[in-house]
């Protein structure tokens, strides 16, 4: 299908968009008629760069379905490129390396998801079910006091973050976790109830997002990330603010 048809396609109707960007045709029809029998409408990508150029096209996108071994550019360069360019859209990363250490990349470079091949359709539409549940129920909460801990101050009407009065940009799940942390200074949150507060209590990924989005946050918040003085593991249980 031609950019300019899938773009005019999705103008009609942007509710529940999703991108499938999958080579192999047999799973790529696979995973669009799911989804259409659903109610999603489908954009189909074939390799990494037409897929961005659809991102760059098409006006919005709910969610993107991603595999990992692509041509021209592969599934974790344009995850790279994706968050690079700023984009929030959820990714659920699909991919024949199911190993620990490769869904922790996949994590790394910005998925907010991750299933293995081969999977049942069924799974997959839960989980971007799930996904698209947690992106719309995203909204902070207006009239919300001003947080400051150090030298961090925090402006959740604003969905602002300063250090030293310079902003800080986070991304969403970054600003829910340090909006959570700076409301319960001293608090200790373990994996699964900082899963629940800030991925929803439908997140049916890996717990070890939480500590990705740790070291992010700490990255942006912290002098020193390798050894942290806002955000500390206590180990064994989890994580606090100071």
């Amino acid at each position: 299908m031609l950019l300019t048809e899938q773009s005019r396609m999705v103008a009609q109707n942007t509710i529940g968009c999703v991108l499938v960007v999958e080579d192999e045709a047999i799973i790529q029809e696979a995973i669009a008629l799911a989804l259409r029998e659903e109610g999603y409408q489908v954009l189909l990508a074939e390799d990494g760069y037409n897929a961005l150029q659809i991102t760059k096209t098409v006006p919005k996108l709910d969610l993107v379905i991603l595999d990992v071994m692509l041509p021209s550019i592969n599934g974790l360069d344009f995850c790279r490129i994706l968050r690079h360019e700023g984009s929030n859209v959820p990714v659920l990363m699909i991919s024949a390396r199911g190993s620990e250490s490769d869904r922790i990349v996949g994590l790394e470079v910005g998925a907010d998801d991750y299933i293995s091949k081969p999977f049942g359709m069924r799974e997959l539409v839960a989980r971007c079910r799930a996904l698209l549940r947690r992106s719309r129920r995203e909204v902070t909460a207006t009239n919300a006091p001003i947080y400051k801990f150090g030298d961090i101050t925090m402006y959740p009407d604003e969905c602002r973050v300063t250090i030293n009065e310079s902003e800080v940009n986070l991304s969403p799940k970054e600003f829910r976790l340090l909006d959570l942390f700076m409301s319960n200074p001293r608090r200790v949150w373990s994996r699964e109830q900082l899963l629940e507060k800030v991925w929803g209590i439908d997140f049916v990924g890996d717990s070890k997002t939480v500590d990705v989005h740790i070291r992010w946050l700490r990255e942006k918040i912290e002098v020193d990330p390798s050894d942290p003085k806002h955000i500390v593991t206590v180990r064994g249980f989890g994580y606090r603010l100071g």
